[in-house]
């Protein structure tokens, strides 16, 4: 029989790490599976294109903000970037690299509950409770299975809770520097998952228990500047497009054309009800606190534990709530410390129905209701748009444009055909920014003014669009401009070619309204507001 020393802050113990185990790893590697073969076939995320393209452009040697607008902090595109160079310039690389990450968030919350939950025979049942929701939620299968960076936050801020949680017990100091160096990474790769860092920090001066603190503190800020030494070594060289890119482009322009953001996160918000599986965690999670304040007799450490898992997903929440717009799927990041919560809230609910020793009942339960939910949703979502389609658009530019021709597309489009965007079509919603060339040139900026302009004259020898906005097709005018055309079936997709002579074409000037909300979700050249980046 196999036995594991797993230290969890209490001090070291040997827990029998038997045939249970053993099948909890098993059912991990399952699920990863399953989030691969998902990600290969079926992810696909409007918002991925600038991801995966920022990646391919660092291939090249261009720079974030000092070469191309990105709003975002660069961990990530630099992350995938790395992916592309050691297994090949595809989507595919990097989908299965996100998918691997959240397989070992998975891992990573599964073992910490299935070794710190206080009961022998609910251990097993506790840990799949936990890792369900991360492995079965549709916001992470659909999002952190893609080119975003998801997946890699998942798994930083899992892997900084961990080790913070055996950090506050030892008296070394490297526990609370690689637990730094991690949540620092989560931010290094999306700003969303800052809170994390702070509240990790307040846990390790609050809880510590051997060692000096303040040294643990000290060791937690200095391994947090590794993580952003690439984004200090890129603000030494261009400080103006570095700020402008991630504070000035997040907290002034992303409401651009976008009246009325705030009720709309009031309605993304309230979604939860409409959600079964957001209701079923809340639930269960609301439960667990209810249950290990006022009946668990649990240890005082051990419910500062489950504390600190509803402290993070808390603050998670309201920091995501405050981005204008917000959106569903920045949600996701809750999930993994919601489902701690929740493997105590259905220990609680069992034991009161019937009996204690036997989960396997409420296990199964449980799970068919996350599994159903995702399994609707997927169905629902077989015939969305995905890569292939991108994939025939690609191939059709790449035989209708000659090699130096002049593209105008989507940024899936540029990663596809490997060619190389003129500057300012890095990002395509960007263009609903106007601002004197100079400053547009400084930042790498397009506006929608000279987009237009530029289609007018005639610039392009092939233009590919997704936008859905009819007014905004119709403001185009592409059909008077180009004398072939090619439309993907079920999508408002399509590739326009072969210009017409100058004097063929009717002069017009395109019209401009205000766009729906919708219209973000599709491609060249949108006007839409900022999507969920």
């Amino acid at each position: 029989m196999a036995y594991a020393g797993v230290y969890h802050g209490v001090g070291p113990v040997l827990i029998r790490a038997g045939k249970s185990y053993a099948l909890l790893i098993g059912v991990v590697l399952l699920l990863t599976v399953g989030l691969v073969l998902y990600s290969q076939v079926f992810a696909f995320v409007w918002d991925e294109g600038y991801h995966v393209l920022a990646a391919q452009l660092i291939t090249r040697g261009k720079r974030p903000y000092l070469d191309f607008c990105f709003p975002q902090t660069p961990l990530n595109a630099y992350w995938n970037a790395a992916l592309l160079r050691v297994f090949g310039d595809r989507w595919r690389v990097i989908h299965a690299g996100a998918a691997l990450l959240t397989g070992g968030a998975i891992m990573l919350i599964a073992d910490y509950v299935y070794f710190r939950f206080p009961v022998r025979q609910w251990r097993f049942a506790a840990a799949l409770t936990a890792a369900l929701p991360v492995a079965g939620s549709v916001l992470v299968v659909k999002f952190a299975t893609a080119g975003q960076g998801y997946g890699l936050c998942l798994f930083m801020i899992l892997a900084a809770f961990r080790l913070s949680i055996s950090a506050v017990d030892s008296a070394a100091v490297l526990r609370a520097g690689l637990a730094g160096c991690f949540a620092a990474a989560a931010a290094a790769s999306s700003l969303l998952t800052a809170p994390v860092w702070l509240v990790l920090a307040l846990w390790l001066l609050l809880y510590n228990q051997a060692g000096s603190r303040w040294m643990k503190i000290a060791a937690f800020v200095a391994g947090s500047v590794i993580p952003f030494l690439p984004l200090l070594y890129l603000f030494s060289i261009g400080p103006r497009q570095v700020m402008f890119d991630i504070f000035n482009y997040q907290f002034q322009y992303r409401q651009v054309r976008w009246p009325g953001a705030m009720a709309h996160n009031i309605g993304v918000f309230a979604s939860w009800i409409d959600s079964s599986q957001a209701f079923l965690l809340l639930l269960m999670s609301v439960t667990s606190l209810v249950f290990i304040a006022y009946q668990s007799g649990w240890s005082q450490r051990l419910r500062a534990e489950f504390y600190l898992c509803g402290c993070l997903a808390l603050t998670l929440a309201i920091h995501i709530s405050t981005a204008l717009p917000a959106f569903e799927r920045y949600y996701l990041l809750t999930v993994p410390f919601l489902g701690v919560l929740a493997s105590a809230g259905l220990y609680s609910v069992s034991t009161r129905m019937y009996a204690s020793e036997r989960p396997v009942l409420s296990l199964a339960v449980f799970a068919l209701l996350f599994s159903l939910s995702l399994a609707k949703r997927l169905i629902e979502d077989r015939d969305d748009f995905r890569w292939r389609d991108f994939e025939r658009m690609a191939a059709k530019i790449d035989a209708v444009t000659p090699p130096d021709g002049m593209l105008l597309g989507d940024e899936h489009i540029y990663f596809l055909t490997r060619r190389p965007p003129p500057s300012g079509m890095e990002l395509a919603d960007s263009h609903k920014l106007e601002f004197p060339p100079a400053t547009a040139a400084l930042f790498h900026l397009l506006p929608q003014s000279e987009l237009d302009r530029r289609i007018k004259a005639g610039t392009y020898d092939t233009v590919e669009t997704c936008e859905n906005d009819e007014e905004e097709v119709q403001a185009l005018d592409l059909p008077r401009l180009y004398s072939q055309q090619m439309k993907v079936e079920n999508s408002a997709c399509a590739v326009f070619w072969n210009k017409k002579p100058v004097n063929a074409q009717t002069s017009f000037e395109p019209k401009r309204t205000t766009s729906s909300k919708r219209s973000y979700q599709r491609g060249l050249p949108r006007i839409g507001p900022f999507p969920s980046r």
